[in-house]
């Protein structure tokens, strides 16, 4: 009813200017004249009134957008959720750069959560971008958030994964359900540093460490999700050891497929070793100069969503029982 009766209003003021000018050409006598004069005036009421009926639509179609952009903002926040600062003994930070200018939806997902069997993270990339991508990220996610905690190995979460997607592929999307999908990355990190991880189609991750950034690159992923069905056997691939003071850099390929005005890629391996080498390594201070440098060198505008997602290992001890809940604190940049 509130949405009927803006309608109503918004279309208040057109009605009258409309009826006005209808009004001047059939009772003015001035608008029945032929002569210069006469043509002119009525020239310029009906200029001054589809001048005001453009700007009175526009505005009413710049507010509606505002709306849109504060619904979308809302969901994401809801959904992509603020990461902790730090998470049993890991300090986190992530960072989403959507593709579309202005839009507060992306078709990144990214999510850690503190279990049982260690801290679990994804980083995932749906097909597309922007709104149309959002119902799959919501699905993904939703379902990891479950399966981190109630599967024993990461094998057993990427199954769940893939029932998930095939559900909501199915019923949101019938028509074209062979043709989406999704990259993932799922990344397990034991008390002790160790970790395993399981990779379908997407970039493998950095190590960062006071020397170098190095890619871990221990093998060929599985196809994406959704695509073709997982294998019977899904193995963990060992990934080595995060020492303390090093950090795990996570992303999806819009950050490496990045390019400048002149068509050249953005040099994602070059920039982490600077940032690697040039002092103490924090979650938040690499993905605030990895960001800045994402936006100066495509000039503010990617050409794909690009999600980053930093796990410093700041002396974590092992531990026995971990916390498995965190309080949500403002941590997505």
């Amino acid at each position: 009813m509130i949405r009927i009766r803006g309608r109503v209003r918004s279309l208040g003021l057109p009605t009258v200017w409309g009826a006005a000018a209808v009004t001047y050409k059939l009772a003015c006598p001035l608008a029945q004249e032929t002569g210069l004069q006469a043509r002119i005036v009525t020239s310029a009421v009906f200029f001054a009134v589809g001048t005001g009926l453009i700007l009175h639509v526009r505005r009413s179609l710049m507010r509606e957008l505002r709306q849109l952009r504060r619904v979308a903002g809302a969901a994401q926040s809801a959904l992509l959720r603020p990461l902790p600062a730090r998470i049993d003994g890991l300090d986190v930070a992530a960072a989403q750069v959507p593709a579309e200018r202005g839009a507060a939806v992306g078709g990144d997902l990214y999510e850690v959560v503190a279990t049982e069997h260690g801290v679990r993270a994804v980083m995932g990339d749906v097909r597309g971008h922007g709104i149309g991508a959002f119902g799959t990220v919501a699905a993904v996610l939703g379902c990891f958030r479950e399966a981190a905690h109630d599967e024993q190995d990461l094998g057993g979460v990427l199954r769940r994964l893939e029932r998930a997607l095939d559900r909501h592929l199915r019923q949101e999307h019938p028509a074209s359900a062979a043709e989406e999908f999704v990259t993932l990355l799922l990344v397990e990190i034991r008390a002790d540093g160790e970790m395993f991880a399981l990779n379908c189609g997407h970039p493998w991750p950095y190590r960062l460490s006071g020397i170098e950034a190095e890619q871990l690159a221990p093998g060929d992923p599985h196809p994406p999700l959704g695509l073709f069905p997982l294998s019977a056997v899904l193995p963990t691939v060992d990934l080595g050891y995060l020492q303390a003071d090093e950090a795990l850099f996570l992303f999806t390929d819009g950050a490496q497929d990045a390019r400048d005005a002149r068509g050249r890629f953005f040099p994602l391996a070059t920039a982490l070793t600077s940032v690697a080498r040039d002092g103490p390594l924090s979650s938040r201070g690499v993905v605030g100069r990895i960001s800045t440098a994402l936006l100066h060198h495509t000039r503010g505008t990617p050409p794909d969503d690009i999600a980053l997602l930093v796990l410093t290992n700041s002396g974590r001890a092992p531990s026995g029982a971990r916390t498995t809940t965190h309080p949500q604190q403002s941590t997505h940049l």
